[in-house]
């Protein structure tokens, strides 16, 4: 079947890029520079930023389902991120490195299962959680702190 992992498309972010610190904090944001990689995982380029890379720090909502799984985080993007296109069953390093919690939703935002993974683990129950009846996408969070890092789709 295949599967593909997907980033925030840039759009999303671009009105914030470049601002003042004044004016991400008027928006819910924050500006945090880099300081190690890996450690500031970009959910557009889908690549941890190296150091010295301006980072915004805002609230998402990844889940926007009217069901009791819609769910927004903390994430991070780097300041004038353009997105990643990751090949079919490839997993992103900035994944890859991490322990991750594998999400499955049906198409109405349910989530049918959920399943933490070492991320050099994780192309195989990618597929496996796609394969399940009902299942229309998957959600990825790095599982120590939780917050949202990428959704997979059938290739």
């Amino acid at each position: 079947m295949g599967f593909r992992v997907v980033g925030l498309p840039s759009s999303l972010f671009r009105s914030l890029y470049g601002l003042s610190e004044q004016e991400l904090a008027k928006r819910g944001a924050e500006v945090k520079i880099a300081d190690e990689s890996p450690g500031f995982p970009c959910r557009v380029s889908l690549r941890d930023a190296p150091p010295g890379a301006r980072m915004l720090l805002l609230n998402f909502e990844h889940q926007p389902a009217a069901t009791p799984y819609r769910s927004q985080h903390a994430i991070f993007v780097e300041d004038g991120a353009e997105e990643a296109h990751p090949g079919v069953n490839e997993v992103p390093e900035v994944l890859a490195r991490r322990t991750l919690s594998v999400r499955a939703f049906d198409q109405a935002g349910r989530m049918l299962d959920g399943v933490v993974v070492n991320g050099r683990e994780a192309a195989p129950l990618f597929e496996r959680l796609l394969e399940l009846p009902g299942t229309a996408y998957l959600h990825v969070h790095n599982a120590g702190r939780g917050c949202y890092a990428a959704r997979v789709e059938r290739a």
